[in-house]
């Protein structure tokens, strides 16, 4: 192999993964220091014009010029466009045409989550790194495969789960874990909220400027279903805005076609930090058994949705996952979203809004080492606004060639214990899991359910 800085990574990247450590270390450097390229901005090339896109690219703006926008909705991408690249960057509706590009530096992934693995790794195959929304995967398997690209390219790939750049609130929680403040972690608890379910919707005809079968991609090819509600006031006379239904854009997470529901939106977030904690606690391994109760919109058979004409995937649930060691996450819709952690010195809770505990309180008189944040983040965060700090991160990752804050191989290993609960919801039974094999045990059902097939035209280029 040639003596690169990228093969040098790639065989790193294989040590780390196979240690049990994924990320880099590095010296931790001022905002400044992380975001300058040799001429002080990076040219980016965006795949997916949507809200959350808007919300990154707002939040990254003061580093990053977007030069290309990718989007099958070319309503969309040229409102993007004229809102934040002045109009000057260029627009297509395939994203390779992106990925082809040899002046641009970073790719941004902010698709439906079914349109995710596909970009994420044919970019790291074209020399690109990566920010992706979260989820990255929409199984277990296209982890596997994400996991194995990264390793070979080495390229740098941050997830959004930007809840881990969370300062002072998530980070400081982890922190007091790994400073032993909760002393051993016995459980913890990801509420991650109940998920929406709907009339059926009608079949419509898509806008002429929405490419509905690119849109849907690697799924099976559907009908397009649109439902928009009357227009409505609130109890002050003020107009609301009108209840939209589709299995198309904003609404893709409540179909198990395109997304995993409340267990990988929120649970991305969620569980990502439960799992984070248990880490930093010493619990490195993976589940091995996961069991509880879900309720759904519509009827199941074989772990499919009978009815196809409205949203399908879980509206309640109750999960334990079992870990080595007898350690429990528990993951639920229905108390105060955020994230319980429970050891046998102490409890705290942490979500957006609050980081409370006697833990917590204790910090007035005996405050953490100065280097107790260092220790957890590894690079310097930013206080105040995570989404900018997450972004801070990953271009500094990009300028180092080091592993971000939330790389594929932590996430993957929060993300296949979502996965799990999914599979586990849609069939109706607990689950046991090999976490080294990364099978499920004695269940071919079940295993035959880590993967999709990818619709033909649509299957990863490698």
């Amino acid at each position: 192999m040639k003596n690169t800085r990228r093969g040098f990574l790639s065989s790193c990247a294989t040590l780390a993964a196979t240690t049990g450590v994924p990320y880099f270390h590095s010296t931790p450097r001022t905002l400044a220091d992380e975001t300058q390229t040799k001429n002080g901005r990076f040219a980016l090339g965006l795949i997916g014009a949507g809200g959350i896109a808007g919300a990154n690219i707002g939040a990254a703006r003061d580093w990053i010029d977007i030069v290309a926008i990718a989007d099958v909705d070319s309503g969309r991408a040229a409102g993007f466009n004229a809102k934040h690249a002045g109009g000057k960057a260029t627009v297509t509706d395939d994203y390779r045409r992106i990925l082809e590009r040899r002046d641009i530096d970073v790719i941004h992934v902010a698709t439906p989550d079914h349109w995710h693995t596909k970009p994420v790794i044919e970019a790291m195959l074209a020399g690109k790194d990566v920010y992706c929304e979260k989820p990255l995967t929409l199984t277990i398997d296209e982890g596997k495969l994400i996991r194995k690209v990264q390793r070979e390219t080495g390229r740098v790939v941050q997830v959004g789960t930007q809840q881990r750049s969370t300062f002072p609130l998530f980070v400081t929680a982890m922190a007091l874990v790994a400073e032993g403040r909760l002393g051993r972690i016995k459980r913890v608890q990801a509420a991650i909220g109940a998920a929406p379910s709907c009339p059926a919707i009608p079949v419509a005809e898509p806008a002429k400027e929405f490419n509905w079968d690119r849109w849907l991609g690697p799924a099976p090819a559907v009908e397009y279903r649109f439902f928009q509600g009357p227009a409505t006031t609130d109890k002050d006379g003020k107009e609301k805005k009108p209840q939209a239904n589709t299995n198309g854009h904003n609404e893709f997470r409540w179909w198990y076609e395109y997304s995993g529901g409340k267990l990988t939106d929120w649970g991305a977030h969620h569980v990502d930090i439960a799992m984070w904690a248990l880490a930093l606690n010493g619990q490195t391994a993976g589940p091995t058994a996961i069991g509880g109760t879900a309720k759904h919109p519509v009827e199941f058979k074989d772990g499919m949705p009978v009815e196809r004409d409205r949203y399908n995937t879980a509206t309640e649930f109750l999960f334990t996952v079992d870990f080595p060691g007898d350690t429990q996450l528990v993951i639920r819709h229905d108390t105060d979203n955020g994230v319980l952690i429970e050891g046998d010195k102490g409890t705290i809770f942490v979500s957006r809004g609050k980081l409370t505990g006697a833990p917590v309180e204790a910090l007035k008189d005996d405050p953490l080492p100065a280097n107790a944040i260092a220790k957890v983040y590894r690079h310097m965060p930013m206080e105040g606004n995570e989404r900018k700090a997450h972004w801070a991160n990953f271009l500094q990752c990009v300028r180092s060639g080091t592993m971000p804050i939330s790389d594929v191989h932590s996430h993957m290993q929060m993300l296949n214990v979502c996965h799990l609960a999914g599979i586990s919801a849609r069939l109706g039974r607990s689950l046991k899991w090999d976490a080294v094999t990364e099978q499920i045990v004695g269940d071919d059902q079940a295993n035959a359910m880590l993967a999709r097939p990818y619709r033909q035209g649509y299957e990863i280029e490698m």
